[in-house]
């Protein structure tokens, strides 16, 4: 009875623990949850932010695409006194609109007359072009009202695009010949701004852009000349819908939601930041069936959904575009199940550290035990990182070696093969050009501008291979220096001299390009951050050791600038130096300059890896 008795306080001084232990340790689970569900919804956010910023990146490239196009169309006109419709349809069908533009629907060059020139410029396309040439209709000009100033649409290809709009006057809408008078006065490319109605076709959203045309050969310096030479302009016209839908194509994730508005030009002059539109504005494009009857403005408001709005230039206007998405069509299998997984693991864990504790202030001895069973494999670590540690530099040693032997090979192939027949051509070149000098002028003149092509092709394959691995390299560590120094010298204006203890210090291929490069390292830094007016270069031997030391008196750096994030340079330069076994130091302090130096011993090799015996002495 007495032992019965006994037992029953120590149960109930021992169950508040645990269930202060199972509190702590779901209060640790939820917590996890939040932070994993709130790291899946922040990396998902930062994902479609840079998907919508690549599909603006990709809408912007595929307008100046068309932009282009309507340029180039525009050179046709430019080039020739005059482009029959014939060349205009050879022109467009060579440029294989549908698989190299999508969406655009057609080229089309639209004839700018007055009231005096339209009845005998009709009469005279009529028996020019009849009924049926080329699949074109009867040429007729429409709307038939009397206007001061025409623009009619005279080609049109491919035809079967829009059939009805040939012989139409796009300037009878008084905005349009508004902003086609401002576009010949500016030679700008001019926009649509809204969607236009495309009769018995209401699935396409049609858009145009229009690029003036002026006579050639006249001058275009005012405005006034501008309006004297212009003849018309030269339009593209492409269906809004398809351009969109194929930007979106090219995104990864899918049931993407975009809508389009156009804020019109004055948004140019603000700032790049998107504007606050009323709910009640109508887009231009909407990818989605659900805009029928889901506001555009909803996503954005619900937290369900991930939205980014952005600005897209369109030659001279700006698209501001929303994209949405449902989380959930951002997240994988894992994401939906890690939340949960941080849960248990969390809950468990808290437990199971619980459960520890209270384990070790009861038993002592328990305690040592697990301690020293922890510090072993502690260790047991420590000798695996070391290792891991050695494993990584050594890639990285073998790596580098890789890379220098393929930029030399390569050099080398440039020089022998492609410089040898550069070489053999300018001989043939020049033999041309001496030969044709009395005889034939112009060929003469070919000839020598060839030569001069050739000149400069040669000067850009000694570019290549001297950034490759300069042949310097090959003469010894102290042509290669002297030979960098006069590059630096002549490619930034700065002083920089060179002093050297002996005239050839013999080193190994690999030595040679490590001091190579860290020259090239220090005084790329040099001309970047440094502001100097002097650097001096140093190359010393003593004994069984080479130095080099590069010395600037510019605004200097903190001495632990090597460890800031993202900065490699000086990084590069103290592996390269413990790679060979060698020494490296910096004296440098803010306004003072900076001095770089580096020693190695003369039978340096990479490839015996001097720390590996210092580590495992260490160990």
């Amino acid at each position: 009875m007495s032992s019965t008795a006994g037992e029953h306080p120590l149960s109930a001084e021992k169950r508040p623990l645990w269930l202060l232990g199972f509190v702590m340790s779901l209060m640790v689970g939820l917590l996890l949850y939040k932070a994993a569900s709130l790291s899946i919804e922040n990396d998902a956010g930062e994902l479609f932010n840079n998907l919508a910023r690549n599909t603006q990146k990709n809408i912007e490239s595929r307008v100046k695409s068309y932009a282009n196009l309507l340029r180039g169309t525009a050179g046709l006109f430019h080039a020739n006194e005059h482009v029959s419709r014939e060349q205009f349809h050879r022109y467009v069908s060579n440029l294989a609109l549908q698989q190299t533009y999508p969406g655009v629907m057609n080229l089309n060059y639209s004839r700018e007359l007055d009231e005096t020139q339209r009845a005998p410029f009709e009469a005279a396309m009529q028996r020019a072009y009849p009924p049926g040439r080329d699949g074109y209709p009867a040429f007729a000009i429409h709307p038939p009202a009397p206007r001061a100033q025409y623009s009619v649409l005279v080609y049109i290809e491919p035809i079967a695009s829009a059939p009805e709009k040939y012989g139409y006057d796009i300037a009878a809408r008084p905005l349009i010949a508004e902003t086609l008078a401002q576009s010949r006065d500016t030679g700008h490319i001019s926009n649509s701004g809204a969607p236009v109605p495309m009769e018995g076709r209401p699935q396409l959203t049609g858009m145009a852009m229009r690029l003036p045309v002026y006579r050639y050969g006249m001058p275009l310096d005012t405005a006034e000349q501008k309006r004297a030479a212009h003849q018309g302009s030269v339009g593209i016209g492409y269906d809004l819908v398809t351009m969109m839908r194929s930007a979106l194509a090219d995104m990864p994730v899918r049931n993407v939601r975009l809508t389009l508005f156009d804020i019109g030009p004055q948004a140019l002059g603000q700032a790049d930041l998107p504007q606050q539109l009323p709910h009640d504005m109508r887009p231009i494009f909407d990818s989605t069936a659900a805009g029928m009857h889901a506001p555009w403005w909803l996503p954005g408001n619900s937290g369900r959904y991930l939205s980014s709005t952005m600005l897209i230039e369109h030659n001279g206007r700006v698209w501001q575009a929303l994209f949405s998405v449902r989380k959930s069509d951002l997240y994988t299998r894992f994401d939906a199940f890690l939340p949960w997984l941080a849960l248990l693991i969390g809950f468990s864990s808290s437990m199971l550290l619980y459960v520890l504790f209270h384990t070790l202030a009861s038993s002592r001895r328990r305690a040592i035990q697990m301690a020293t069973g922890m510090t072993e494999e502690l260790r047991a670590s420590q000798i695996r990182l070391q290792l891991s540690h050695q494993k990584l530099r050594r890639l990285a040693a073998h790596a580098d070696q890789i890379k220098e032997e393929e930029r030399k090979r390569i050099a080398r192939e440039i020089h022998d093969d492609l410089g040898q027949n550069l070489l053999v051509l300018r001989i043939d070149a020049d033999m041309l050009a001496s030969r044709t000098q009395r005889r034939h002028p112009r060929l003469n003149a070919r000839a020598r501008s060839t030569l001069g092509q050739i000149d400069a092709t040669i000067k850009s394959v000694r570019q290549i291979i001297n950034d490759l691995r300069p042949t310097v390299l090959d003469l010894g560590v102290n042509a290669a220096v002297e030979w960098q120094v006069a590059q630096f010298r002549q490619r930034t204006g700065i002083d920089c001299e060179v002093s050297e203890s002996h005239a050839d210090i013999c080193l190994s291929d690999q030595c040679a390009t490590a001091l190579f490069r860290i020259l090239q390292e220090s005084l790329s830094n040099i001309s970047q951050h440094a502001n100097a007016s002097r650097v001096q270069v140093k190359l010393e031997k003593c004994r069984a050791t080479v130095s080099m030391s590069i010395s600037d008196n510019g605004v200097g750096a903190a001495i632990d600038g090597r460890n800031k994030l993202g900065s490699f340079g000086l990084v590069g330069i103290e592996e390269r130096i413990k790679l060979l076994g060698g020494t490296f130091y910096i004296e440098s302090s803010p306004g003072a300059g900076m001095r770089v130096h580096v020693s190695v011993p003369l039978g340096a090799d990479a490839t015996a890896f001097p720390y590996q015996e210092e580590s495992r002495s260490n160990t």
